[in-house]
């Protein structure tokens, strides 16, 4: 057990407390108010101070024996509007129908813990680390972050996320190269048509069946217009319409999301190729539609350079055997944000426990994770931040 583990097996219990507190009061995005004041009190008493940002955001910095390189570490802090189903946990969320049920409240306190040995550390770092605890990742926090100045003064050089995965063994940690999460796309369609009397369907022109069309053809954009070596996925998620069954309904409308994971998915633009698709379809029944949509997130993309620093770490801290360097997923993760804008890296961290009942799917209300993860989040963070410098160092010389 080298100095670094030791340190960390010291604050363990402190980041599970931590955790749980976390866990127990959970806050929707941009109402973090109660968590960002203890995460502000905390950074007070380790003598760094917290500046808020983007609201509820909150931004901290551990000024080395040198200011640059500046290496942001990140946490994301909201909650999700989900009741939580794990009553039997002392720690269960005191407020119904929100709950951590993606893992936030360990990213806060895994970088807590971090914060508290990198800054005992400080007069020994070749550059400064930039704390950043982010409110409302689920709904693209992250920009308003940028938009407030997170990545300047001082100018960020790289940047590192990690997020606690039940997909993945605990134990196993996550590192790959490349496009990593998927950007998404919120769309919605609104077919007109013309209502009537379902014994009289002539006389009407119906926009449930151009609908049906219209999710049954989809489908063939992500298999027979897009590369399959391009990951897309275009999936309806609500489709709402009439009042009565034997009313044929003016208009229907349809919801749903695409998720690429490629880069270069505005080349391919699935959704202006939904959006002819649609048009083209609805006037072949005689009706008219309106298609809207955002993009919510772009694809996440591991800088290579820092993957390879990452994957060295995860093997020095469980060993090569633990590293798992092919993950990649369709949901999405506004990191994304970030590394787009500056070299960045993003890591999974094993939490599934299937003997915990700790296998749920993240944003269940069952969901929960194995907390042997923390103190590997921990080390994976601090680990991280000393290879980062020591390899600007070098590269410099």
């Amino acid at each position: 057990m080298d100095h670094l583990n030791q340190a960390v097996t010291s604050i363990t219990e402190e980041v599970i407390n931590l955790r749980r507190e976390f866990h127990a009061y959970p806050e929707l995005g941009f109402e973090e108010y109660r968590t960002a004041e203890k995460i502000e009190s905390y950074l007070q008493e380790l003598g760094i101070e917290p500046n808020r940002i983007a609201k509820t955001g909150v931004v901290g910095l551990i000024e080395g024996k040198k200011r640059h390189p500046v290496l942001m570490l990140r946490a994301d802090m909201d909650a999700l509007p989900v009741d939580e189903a794990n009553s039997d946990l002392p720690y269960c969320s005191e407020k119904p129908g929100v709950m951590h049920a993606c893992g936030h409240d360990a990213h806060m306190a895994m970088l807590l813990g971090a914060a508290k040995l990198l800054n005992n550390m400080r007069d020994d770092l070749e550059g400064s680390i930039k704390l950043v605890f982010q409110p409302n990742e689920e709904v693209a926090g992250a920009l308003a972050m940028i938009e407030e100045g997170v990545l300047d003064d001082p100018p960020v050089d790289a940047a590192m996320g990690l997020h606690v995965w039940t997909p993945l063994k605990i134990g196993k940690l996550g590192v790959s190269p490349g496009a990593i999460m998927g950007g998404l796309e919120i769309f919605t369609i609104t077919v007109q048509g013309q209502g009537g009397h379902t014994g009289y369907p002539e006389m009407a022109v119906d926009p449930m069946i151009a609908a049906a069309d219209i999710i049954q053809s989809a489908q063939r954009i992500q298999t027979r217009e897009i590369s399959l070596l391009k990951p897309t996925a275009i999936m309806f998620g609500r489709i709402n319409g009439g009042t009565k069954a034997n009313i044929i309904p003016d208009t229907v409308t349809l919801e749903g999301s695409v998720r690429t994971l490629y880069p270069d998915y505005e080349q391919e633009n699935p959704m202006e190729r939904l959006k002819q698709l649609a048009e083209k379809l609805c006037a072949v029944h005689g009706c008219s539609c309106t298609v809207e949509w955002y993009r919510e997130n772009i694809p996440l993309v591991n800088d290579p350079d820092l993957a390879r620093l990452a994957s060295a770490c995860a093997c020095e801290i469980a060993g090569s055997e633990a590293l798992v360097s092919d993950l990649a997923c369709m949901p999405s993760e506004d990191f994304s944000e970030f590394s787009v804008r500056v070299p960045g890296v993003f890591v999974f961290l094993g939490a599934g426990n299937k003997e915990k009942s700790c296998d749920y799917p993240h944003h269940n209300p069952r969901f929960n994770i194995d907390e042997d993860t923390l103190p590997l989040g921990v080390e994976m963070l601090v680990r991280f931040a000393l290879k980062f410098f020591q390899d600007k160092e070098v590269s410099n010389q």
